[in-house]
């Protein structure tokens, strides 16, 4: 055909054509050739690990930064150029007190010193595994509460009728509640506060058992430390976990903290119990003010005390390390009468203190709120696991007068001022203002147990003094357990 392909040309294009196929099915299924493609598997990719951990670092940066904030507010307040030392100083305070109620083998041996660097190092461990994780048995479900904390506000809510509260007898828990508190032993017949639950607004706050609450505290330590307000919130919570039962297999460890009462003492410093099925320990210590207090001159019996407001106890200090949920509170002590009582003397930077702003008593308590969430905050970063919380202040009721000039409680209709909290703001607006800015959440607890006056003590006391009532202290089973499950919502 003229003009056409001749045949020799159509040859040498099939030729071509399978020459190519050859080649390409060649590329694809030599191992030689497929070396030079890039896989899959060797491009570079950001290991979800790294991700995690640069979050976390961007998070600490940011958290640290804050602090920085929050620490020249302080240092503003304060004018004291010795503030900055703290950390430092602290390291010696049990020096500077010697070492009593402190165990000879926490002092002087270094075998616990281990131990607590591989705690810590399970701690970390424990972090950087849990985030990945994603099942409802593992590490995740008990973070469910703690990953809805920023936008859950408990302390905002109603309370409720619920006929499964109380969760312990006021009959019975007799090893762990004082008969004091326990209003079921007194001359008190109206026990309609005790079923009451606190509902925060638009969340269901998780319903507290003794085993869930051992399970998510296995091989942990819970401290609170604080005054008599935080004792009974410590009486409270070993009174939930065991519903008021004995258990002979609970095991008293105070001596492992130096908590043994002293000859002529009337009680010891503090309490602590082990549950060993979980190896859960729950502890409280005396602190009433939250400040480091040391004799000024030890060898004078009747010697004056150094409260040093710019330090922590130094029970807190030492055992801080084995410590992971700290809960702390002070207050009710924050009057000159109980000052001048105990003989304490201000101190700051280890010298009386000379600032008119901290001399007022307002004052002083306030800087040393805030000096001693600044030193928690400044361990965070050391202990990764520790979750530290301030309770902010237990509300006092007392009507026409004061504790000791007739002031009385009488009330035992439950919410007759209310029976909601709408507020958004703390109502302790203290305790949020030294929180702020720090890894030390605030557990709030003021504004809805304003509303429970009629939970008090009042004048049941069993060692009541005639015209004298106690409308500060709590009657258990009551007001701080609810306390307690906010406390476990958030842990």
């Amino acid at each position: 055909m003229k003009g056409g392909l001749k045949v020799p040309r159509i040859s040498l294009i099939l030729t071509g054509f399978f020459c190519a196929t050859v080649i390409i099915l060649a590329y694809m299924k030599s191992p030689f050739l497929s070396y030079w493609t890039p896989s899959q598997d060797h491009v570079f990719q950001i290991s979800p690990d790294y991700i995690v951990k640069d979050e976390e670092v961007v998070r600490e940066r940011n958290r640290l930064g804050q602090s920085e904030q929050n620490m020249n507010i302080e240092s503003a307040i304060s004018n004291s150029s010795t503030k900055d030392k703290v950390t430092e100083e602290l390291i010696t305070n049990t020096e500077i007190e010697g070492s009593a109620g402190i165990p000879p083998s926490f002092t002087q041996k270094g075998g616990d010193l281990k131990a607590l660097e591989e705690k810590n190092s399970s701690r970390e461990q424990e972090n950087e595994v849990a985030a990945p994780v994603n099942s409802a048995d593992g590490p995740i479900a008990n973070l469910t509460s703690a990953s809805k904390d920023h936008g859950y506000n408990s302390a905002k809510g109603r309370w409720v009728t619920d006929d499964s509260q109380p969760l312990y007898s006021g009959f019975g828990c007799k090893r762990w509640l004082s008969a004091m508190w326990a209003c079921r032993l007194t001359q008190r017949m109206d026990f309609e506060y005790e079923k009451l639950r606190w509902r925060p607004r638009n969340c269901e706050m998780e319903e507290f058992t003794g085993v869930k609450f051992l399970k998510r505290m296995e091989n942990k330590t819970l401290a609170f430390i604080g005054d008599s307000l935080g004792r009974q919130q410590f009486q409270s919570l070993m009174c939930m976990i065991t519903g008021g039962k004995d258990r002979p297999d609970v095991l008293d460890v105070g001596r492992e903290y130096g908590l043994v009462k002293a000859r002529h003492a009337v009680r010891p410093d503090g309490w602590a119990y082990r549950f060993p099925s979980t190896q859960t320990t729950i502890l409280y210590y005396w602190s009433a003010s939250l400040c480091n207090l040391t004799p000024i001159n030890a060898s004078n019996p009747a010697t004056d005390y150094a409260m040093h407001l710019d330090r922590p106890p130094a029970f807190l200090s030492r055992f801080l390390p084995r410590f992971d949920v700290l809960v702390l509170n002070t207050g009710h002590h924050w009057n000159r009468g109980k000052l001048n009582a105990n003989r304490w003397v201000m101190y700051v930077g280890g010298v009386p203190n000379t600032n008119r702003k901290i001399a007022d008593i307002a004052g002083a308590k306030n800087f040393t709120v805030h000096s001693i969430i600044k030193w928690v905050d400044s361990q965070l970063p050391k202990y990764p696991g520790l979750k530290a919380f301030y309770r902010s202040i237990s509300p006092r009721h007392f009507f026409n007068g004061d504790w000791n000039t007739g002031g009385t409680c009488d009330n035992t209709t439950p919410l007759s001022g209310g029976k909601e909290v709408l507020q958004d703001e703390s109502s302790d607006a203290g305790a949020a203002s030294a929180v702020k800015g720090t890894g030390v959440k605030l557990l709030d607890i003021t504004a809805l147990s304003e509303l429970r006056d009629e939970g008090h003590i009042s004048r049941y006391s069993i060692k009541s003094t005639p015209g004298v009532q106690d409308c500060l202290h709590w009657c258990l089973p009551g007001v701080p357990d609810t306390w307690n499950e906010i406390l476990f919502s958030q842990i």
